[in-house]
């Protein structure tokens, strides 16, 4: 059985839950969660990676088990969860690390990248959107609403996302066979979004989500500068960041692996092997494992490896 630490640090003078598991002297993973979620999220990953990765899932603050202070106490953007993030890992002392972005772990991991381009060895974006492509209109038609024009009206519209009704929906809209998703998922997210004082943070966040599509140039530009082996592996059916955010990594990431399977938005829910076994292979091939001893640990680049699978 899998050893997995569940700890704290205080970071800027805040209080960071963290997952931590694997051997320290392995290749680093770092798992960076998304909206409504917390590492939670992968409690069933964690297991299929630590055997040869060293892995790390924080809750970003406002979070999870992490600290919430209120809105009017801390300025909540995603500048500010990617800096918390970076202390974290500063303090861990890992310089050197793949990451795995979802929803708001990606505009998270991002800016990482764009701060310390030679700290990624590899990106997977599992639902991580960094397109204009990724948005679809439906979902984002009052979100695009909010930005333009925060009032009343634009703000309910923004709140339905704080509901249990759509927090059920994240989870189960695009998957085929529903039984396969705990209810225990939505219900535990749904409880941390309801804690007093919480809706002001999610709604400070919504507001600050126009900040990322300004910076996806920028990214685009990394992926082609750093040859970063990248990996997007994407629920097709996601309703929120659409395929075609998945499939226009092949734009500027050279030799990208972009794997569609038929799941949803949060995909580890449903379909968690066919995800690992994807992610493994990934990994083998980008940031190498453990070596066996007298034997080298080898690294080779994700543009060597198969063309992307665009199925």
């Amino acid at each position: 059985m899998t050893t997995i630490h569940h700890r704290y640090a205080t970071v800027r003078g805040q209080r960071l839950f963290y997952r931590e598991a694997g051997p320290k002297d392995a290749p680093t993973v770092v798992l960076l969660h998304g909206f409504p979620t917390s590492s939670f999220m992968f409690r069933n990953l964690i297991p299929s990676l630590a055997d040869r990765y060293h892995v790390i899932a924080p809750d970003h603050l406002g979070f999870g088990l992490s600290d919430a202070p209120p809105a009017d106490e801390f300025d909540y953007t995603f500048d500010a969860l990617a800096d918390l993030t970076a202390g974290l890992l500063d303090q861990l002392g890992v310089t050197r690390y793949a990451m795995y972005v979802q929803d708001y772990g990606a505009p998270v991991g991002w800016r990482l990248a764009l701060a310390d381009p030679a700290a990624i060895t590899a990106i997977i974006t599992q639902n991580g959107n960094g397109y204009e492509a990724g948005l679809t209109e439906e979902f984002w038609k009052p979100v695009r609403a909010y930005w333009q024009e925060p009032n009343a009206r634009t703000e309910a519209g923004v709140r339905q996302a704080l509901t249990l009704e759509v927090t059920r929906w994240q989870y189960l809209h695009g998957v085929p066979d529903e039984s396969l998703v705990s209810p225990d998922t939505w219900h535990h997210d749904f409880a941390l979004l309801s804690r007093p004082g919480n809706d002001l943070v999610q709604l400070a966040l919504f507001a600050d989500y126009a900040g990322n599509l300004p910076l996806y140039p920028k990214l685009h530009a990394y992926l082609r500068d750093s040859r970063v082996p990248l990996l997007a592996v994407w629920g097709r059916n996601d309703e929120i960041f659409g395929p075609e955010g998945a499939l226009a990594f092949a734009q500027d990431a050279p030799g990208a692996e972009i794997c569609l399977l038929d799941g949803g938005h949060f995909l580890l829910e449903s379909h968690l092997d066919d995800a690992v076994a994807v992610i493994r292979r990934f990994l083998e091939r980008s940031v190498g494992r453990p070596s066996a001893p007298g034997r080298p640990e080898g690294r080779t680049s994700a543009a060597a490896g198969p063309k992307p699978d665009m199925t």
